[in-house]
Order: C-alpha cells, then sequence, then structure tokens
C-alpha cells in the first residue's frame, strides 16, 4: 500500500503498510513483518467514479448496425432503453441473429460469440423486443460489452 520512512530517537525505520482490514494493519518495519492493532478502524479512501455518456452514433442505419460506409469512430456505448444482455468473456461476434425492432423469448439466441475457437450461443435473459445492437458481425468484444439491448 504504502511505505514511509521514519526516525525516532535517532533510529532510522522503513515501515511499509502491506493490509489495513477493519482496525488491524500488516506492516514490515526494517523487513520485520508486524500486525498492529489501531485504536479506531480506518476510514477508506474515497474513490471519485467519473460516468462517461456516450456520445450520439450518427452513422447507425435502421437495422441499428453500424454503417461502416460512413463510420466515424463512434461506438455506443450505454444501451439503449431495456435490458443489456451482456458478453460473458471476450471473443468475437461471429453472428448476429436478431435485428432492432425483432421481438425475441427469453432463451432465444441473440448473437454467436467465438472465443477459444468455441461457438457461444448468446441468449435472450428476458422477453421483450431488440431497441440496439452496439455490435457487428466479426467485431472483437470483451467481457461485459453490451452485445444487445432488449426493451
Amino acid at each position: 500500500m504504502a511505505k514511509y520512512q521514519y526516525r525516532v530517537q535517532g533510529l532510522d525505520y522503513e515501515v511499509d503498510i502491506k493490509e489495513v482490514e477493519g482496525n488491524i494493519a500488516k506492516v514490515s518495519v526494517n523487513g520485520i513483518d508486524f500486525e498492529v492493532e489501531l485504536k479506531q478502524p480506518a476510514k477508506p479512501k474515497k474513490k471519485t467514479v467519473i460516468i462517461q455518456t456516450a456520445k450520439p452514433v450518427d452513422n447507425m442505419n435502421n437495422d441499428g448496425m453500424i454503417d461502416m460506409k460512413r463510420d466515424t469512430g463512434a461506438r455506443a456505448t450505454v444501451p439503449a432503453s431495456g435490458t443489456p444482455v451482456l458478453a460473458p468473456l471476450p471473443g468475437t461476434v461471429t453472428n448476429i441473429n436478431v435485428k432492432v425492432g425483432q421481438h425475441v423469448a427469453k432463451g432465444d439466441t441473440v448473437v454467436v460469440l467465438e472465443a477459444m475457437k468455441m461457438q457461444n450461443n448468446i441468449e435472450a435473459e428476458v422477453d421483450g423486443t431488440i431497441t440496439s445492437i452496439p455490435v457487428s458481425q466479426g467485431e472483437a468484444v470483451m467481457e461485459g460489452n453490451i452485445l444487445v439491448t432488449i426493451g
């Protein structure tokens, strides 16, 4: 976590704080490990989370696909209204079995994703209508990327 150098009564100490859980800190002082009990639990540092909204995608055709002839580099990163279907692992989109506006039932295969030389059928998790398809066939996706959105 952090290293500090202290001088106490003329002696130098190198303190390495390895871990803090509740009111117990695991530290190393001049290479010797200790568990130190704090009088009060350490407060976790606040983390700042920045949420970015997607820029409008002006090269989307009527099927919800990005028109590569007009590709401006913009990608839809926020789903349209509805339930996003996420990539369960990194892979390549080999087939998109639906179109925007198409009704799907829970369990229908919406996208086929190739990962580790295996074809994985990605299924609708809810009944509804496809509201967006922010990926295209042949595109590489990472785990957690939105494949389609069902409204």
